[in-house]
């Protein structure tokens, strides 16, 4: 570490370089932490957690007894023996709430610019907006069915849609400005589990459906764009543009000598003439149909394609936009080229995900980490090599979700035994304590020897 400082002095490494390299450093030191606690009020697993887009500083939990509660993760609200950070709840909306919730929670997610909203999706069919300030519900969206996943895009600037997922086949936008049903997305055979927004365009919806298919949306155009297969792989790197324009340089000069052939041919007249315009007529009839199914959003085989044996359980996109990690009900985690839509085939070892629930998964900011939830732990899997990078327990039962704090570098998980942990980097040695009005407690580096 003290070689990249100086380094960095010296100029020998960039400013971008050396940030990454200290967050790749605190990511690699994570741990249980000894000094913050979250203390859950909630009486039911834990089903969502997210940070704030904006500030980082505050954590919003979903449960399944129906209560939505955020925490300022930055600031303590109590100190436990002078030592341990107590960060309770700021408030909770849970069933004896006006408006709140009757069924279990599945998702909360945060207005992606700004903190003075949140939106909850119950099994209750109900999709809420929450004013933070008032904890009031200002608008609602009812659901066909159970809500199963909630996103908003944290790019787009210009529209304000919630996409959601449901038990429902259909996929549907709601538009926070107008309290309406903008789109609906019709494609999936059965209920659509997760959702991811492409981190690259803000009009890229990516849906994973009980059907065990992953569809592109182009939300400005009717029909999905593309259906991932896994059976449809790349090895290796992307080819080079070389390649790719020597190839079409070989199919033209085909193509070329073809018609040069064709030039040299007797030239039919009157009735054979007329045959030949008919038979030709026929070809572009029958091959006019053929073309067009092979849209992934038509009725065609690639219609049928599936990104898992099961449901989709979970998607996220890496921060570059270039990659997708999926998981499945099959217990697989799969890498997808999102440029050409094909299986980069990383063998990530060996898994047991949960079958039947959604699952949040987490990246870290440089793609290097993704955190999946496995059973009773949580696996940091190398995103290129696929190997186990880091197993966290700590849970007692079945973790449901995990998120990164991308500016502490902080993680935390959510289980079924109602607790979130808090997993730090590695912390200064605690030489001495001293207590404050407040609570809290001084590190070695932040005292001397010569004051008083």
């Amino acid at each position: 570490m003290w070689k990249a400082v100086k380094d960095r002095e010296a100029g020998f490494l960039l400013p971008s370089s050396f940030a990454t390299r200290i967050r790749s450093h605190r990511v690699a030191s994570l741990d249980l932490s000894n000094h913050k606690e979250i203390v859950s009020p909630h009486n039911g697993a834990i089903n969502s957690l997210q940070v704030d887009l904006t500030e980082a500083r505050y954590l919003l939990s979903g449960s399944s007894d129906g209560s939505a509660a955020v925490y300022d993760i930055q600031h303590a609200t109590d100190y436990e023996r002078g030592l341990i950070a107590k960060h309770k709840s700021l408030f909770v909306v849970d069933k004896q709430h006006n408006h709140g919730h009757r069924y279990a929670i599945s998702t909360a997610i945060w207005y992606p610019v700004d903190t003075g909203l949140f939106i909850t999706g119950s099994f209750d069919h109900y999709i809420k907006v929450w004013d933070t300030n008032t904890t009031q519900v200002v608008m609602d969206f009812k659901m066909p069915g159970k809500v199963y996943r909630t996103a908003m895009s944290s790019i787009a600037t210009t529209h304000m849609l919630i996409a959601a997922g449901s038990t429902d086949v259909q996929v549907r936008l709601c538009d926070i400005a107008s309290g309406a049903f903008t789109h609906t997305l019709s494609g999936h055979r059965d209920g659509v589990m997760s959702l991811e927004w492409s981190t690259s365009s803000e009009w890229i919806l990516v849906t994973g459906g009980c059907d065990g298919a992953i569809r592109f949306w182009d939300i400005r155009r009717a029909g999905c764009f593309r259906v991932l297969d896994q059976s449809r792989s790349q090895l290796g790197r992307r080819p080079p543009l070389a390649e790719s324009t020597s190839k079409k340089g070989s199919v033209t000069g085909q193509s070329s000598s073809v018609k040069s052939m064709v030039s040299q041919r007797r030239i039919p007249l009157g009735n054979e003439m007329k045959q030949l315009r008919a038979h030709r007529k026929s070809q572009n009839l029958t091959r006019g149909p053929v073309v067009q199914r092979l849209h992934p959003g038509l009725s065609s085989s690639h219609n049928r394609a599936t990104a898992h044996y099961g449901a989709v359980t979970g998607l996220r996109a890496t921060g570059d936009g270039m990659y997708l990690l999926s998981s499945g009900s099959d217990s697989r985690l799969r890498l997808w080229d999102v440029d050409s839509g094909c299986n980069t085939l990383v063998n990530f070892e060996a898994m047991r995900l949960q079958p039947t629930k959604a699952l949040q998964l987490a990246v870290t900011q440089d793609s290097s980490l993704v955190f999946v939830p496995c059973l009773a732990t949580v696996k940091a899997y190398d995103v290129r090599s696929g190997m186990t990078f880091r197993t966290f327990r700590g849970h007692y039962e079945l973790v449901n979700c995990c998120c990164l704090s991308s500016q502490d570098q902080e993680l935390y998980t959510g289980s079924n035994d109602r607790q979130i942990l808090v997993w730090s980097p590695a912390s200064p040695v605690i030489a001495e304590v001293e207590e404050d009005g407040k609570g809290g407690w001084d590190s070695v580096a932040d005292q001397d020897n010569w004051s008083d």
